[in-house]
């Protein structure tokens, strides 16, 4: 009987104490966002604040990962093919859907990359719009906004104004200006990506002979290194949440900016001219991209070694210094600085490849001993030596900052001064 009473007294506290969860249940601990957003996109618990129909807006980049995004991205693709399919090789449909395909992947994981070609999109729309309503010279969109000289010339304004303002975040160390540097180098990519696909339809506008996938000159491909380089810089910046590395990334890209525009003006490079016949190839819309993958990450490899030696040195002089504060710790420049170097590395071989397969068919030989060549073959190496020696001794970051500043003088020969002062097969890249 006693017994009973007691299995009884058990079963009922059980359920009271049932009751009572279900009546109390545990608090949920506050979600908090960390996605490193740009100053017009809020974080997502900001956007509770935010009227209806802009929460909706806001929260859309969010949504479109599932099965919308793709379906867009096969629209747009579909409708370029129906429209230019006919001006266009296999190759260069081939390039088209392979990048429909990178962008349906790289949204899952970056929602930003959705938001910048919905915008080059639209842009670029508009754009092909103004040029079959009015020519360049009658339009007042297409004299100042939508041309590709235009668009480029924002490009260059947007990418000087980011990266004077990510200094200033890395004095003062607002968040606000820091979210205005984002701001603004995601607008200058966007007027940059929007001015070549311009420059690529305004080619074919000027004959289907002369038409061309716009990575053919120093002038084209200079655009095209801001470009890549601001990408993979922003995507570090997303990574690793923080904005302290804008501050040396963007001055070079403001370097390759003024050189672009002396170019420009002074040469008149921005003239689009008929391709000669060694670059008619389809190899060049492989070899090109691949090859200044490569060049931007070994700039930003150099950066982030001129970073982590100045935070190493302020830590041993000044380790009171608010700037220390703001810079990354010399194990995440480090790390940053050894995967930056190994992608680029890795396109930077693929290239290699590809244009030794591009010469064999242009000029009979896999590899000539041409200048460019040569010191093609001497930036790999460089690099080759670099990871080896990474790899084998992981404990010299400061030589290793250092041999990647030099190698960015390396490359920077072996891409501009070759034209200058060399000649040879590639005598067509001359300046």
């Amino acid at each position: 009987m006693l017994q009973c009473r007691q299995g009884l007294e058990r079963s009922l506290n059980s359920r009271q104490c049932d009751s009572s969860r279900n009546l109390h249940p545990p608090t949920k601990a506050p979600s908090t966002s960390t996605d490193f957003m740009p100053i017009f996109l809020p974080r997502h618990p900001d956007t509770l604040a935010l009227p209806g129909p802009l929460r909706g807006l806001a929260a859309l980049p969010g949504r479109l990962p599932g099965l919308l995004w793709p379906g867009l991205l096969a629209l747009g693709a579909g409708y370029a093919l129906l429209h230019y399919g006919r001006l266009m090789d296999r190759f260069e449909q081939g390039i088209l859907l392979g990048a429909a395909l990178l962008l349906a992947w790289s949204g899952r994981h970056w929602s930003a990359v959705i938001r910048l070609t919905l915008a080059v999109a639209l842009l670029s729309a508009a754009a092909c719009l103004a040029h079959e309503a009015a020519p360049a010279g009658q339009s007042f969109l297409l004299h100042y906004f939508l041309s590709s000289q235009s668009l480029i010339i924002w490009m260059s304004t947007l990418f000087f104004l980011s990266g004077a303002a990510y200094g200033l975040h890395l004095w003062r160390g607002s968040d606000f200006v820091g979210r205005l540097a984002t701001t603004l180098c995601w607008g200058a990519l966007g007027a940059g990506l929007t001015g070549l696909l311009v420059r690529w339809r305004e080619s074919y506008l000027l004959g289907a002979d002369i038409g061309h996938i716009p990575i053919s000159n120093l002038y084209e491909v200079l655009v095209l290194f801001c470009i890549i380089t601001a990408l993979l810089y922003l995507y570090h910046e997303h990574n690793s949440r923080t904005r302290a590395l804008g501050a040396f990334v963007l001055p070079l890209i403001a370097a390759a900016v003024a050189f672009l525009l002396w170019y420009a003006f002074a040469r008149a490079g921005h003239e689009i001219q008929p391709l000669v016949p060694a670059l008619r190839s389809y190899w060049m819309k492989l070899h090109v991209p691949a090859n200044f993958i490569g060049y931007g990450c070994f700039a930003i490899a150099a950066m982030l070694g001129c970073a982590w030696l100045t935070r190493d040195a302020l830590g041993r002089r000044r380790p009171e210094a608010r700037l220390l504060q703001r810079l990354p710790d010399t194990e995440l420049l480090d790390q940053l600085l050894y995967r930056t170097v190994t992608l680029g590395f890795s396109c930077f071989t693929l290239a290699t490849v590809l244009g030794s397969l591009w010469a064999a068919e242009a000029w009979g030989a896999y590899w000539s001993w041409d200048p460019k060549e040569t010191w093609a073959l001497i930036v790999w190496l460089n690099y080759a030596a670099w990871l080896h020696a990474r790899m084998g001794h992981p404990g010299r970051a400061r030589l290793l900052a250092w041999w990647a500043i030099a190698g960015l003088l390396v490359t920077l020969f072996a891409f501009l001064g070759v034209n200058l002062f060399l000649s040879g097969l590639h005598s067509y890249g001359q300046l």
